[in-house]
């Protein structure tokens, strides 16, 4: 049954290859964006230590499945990076990570804008009126899922950004940042770190 199946799902494949192979149209960036895609498709299949290697980060980071960096050659990233699924780090403008920083889940980091291009009515292929702006995210940091970084903010250490922010302007070492734009609601001291101690304590202990 399952043979028959198959046989008859054969045309119906092969009509559906025909159709993309003739919608290709081949340029030196279509072939570098196609061995990107390549990539990315086949990197499902890896862990998240082999998928940050396959990336070309530290041994000691993690990449989950879906996440997206664009240009990570102009990526510099530090030990024990977390990356979480659907994750999209836009590294054109120059992405710096440092040690022990994790990005949650759908945060998106951005380091260029295409504004101008638009505005210009100059939206091209090729990126003559983008604007790139390096973006640092420092040591110790935690930006919590679906957050936005816009493009040449910096988060000073330990800066926590948390949910559903939007990231305009640099964030102070260990500032809680929320909202959109986000805005400092608290500040990173030992107390709230005993906090945190003094609830995991409690977590192994139940």
């Amino acid at each position: 049954m399952l043979d028959d199946f198959l046989r008859r799902l054969e045309p119906r494949i092969e009509a559906l290859m025909q159709e993309v192979l003739a919608a290709q149209v081949d340029s030196e960036r279509n072939r570098a964006l196609r061995r990107d895609i390549a990539l990315r498709f086949l990197a499902q299949l890896l862990t998240d230590d082999e998928r940050a290697r396959l990336l070309g980060l530290p041994a000691s980071c993690r990449v989950r499945e879906n996440a997206k960096i664009l240009m990570p050659d102009r990526l510099v990233c530090g030990e024990h990076v977390w990356i979480g699924e659907h994750a999209y780090l836009d590294a054109s403008g120059g992405l710096t990570l440092g040690d022990h920083a994790t990005i949650g889940v759908g945060v998106y980091v951005w380091t260029h804008t295409s504004v101008l291009a638009n505005l210009m009515h100059a939206n091209h292929p090729g990126g003559a009126h983008v604007i790139r702006r390096p973006t640092a995210i420092g040591k110790g940091c935690y930006v919590v899922g679906h957050a936005v970084l816009n493009p040449g903010v910096t988060l000073g250490d330990g800066a926590i950004v948390l949910p559903m922010s939007v990231v305009t302007h640099d964030v102070a070492p260990g500032a809680i940042v929320a909202g959109a734009p986000a805005k400092p609601i608290s500040q990173v001291d030992e107390a709230f770190v005993a906090g945190l101690r003094a609830e995991l304590q409690a977590q192994r202990s139940g």
